[in-house]
């Protein structure tokens, strides 16, 4: 087993361009290394015939079939708007150009 120093969290933190004290780089070190101490337990595992899953529960799709089906003509859906322009709803702007 690998055991993170602090000289790995300092070469990582500079390619991440962060900064971490002593102090900090040492806690960091402690605990990634407890992570992967912890993840190696998993290798104690007999995994032999069990197959790799991406989730723990079988996922289904419970959407609706989607069935084609007569919509809202422009008039419709325009009805009640508080302002439309060329069967379109027309809004504030929210972008406005400085000039």
């Amino acid at each position: 087993m690998s055991k993170i120093n602090k000289q790995d969290i300092d070469k990582v933190a500079l390619l991440s361009r962060l900064s971490f004290t002593d102090a900090e780089a040492e806690k960091f070190a402690g605990q990634l290394s407890q992570i992967l101490e912890y993840a190696e337990k998993l290798n104690e595992l007999d995994t032999e015939g069990v197959e790799p899953t991406s989730h723990c529960l079988n996922l289904t799709n419970v959407m609706r079939e989607d069935i084609p089906q007569a919509s809202l003509t422009a008039e419709q859906a325009l009805a009640n708007a508080p302002d439309a322009e060329d069967q379109c709803f027309k809004v504030p702007p929210i972008i406005q150009e400085s000039g």
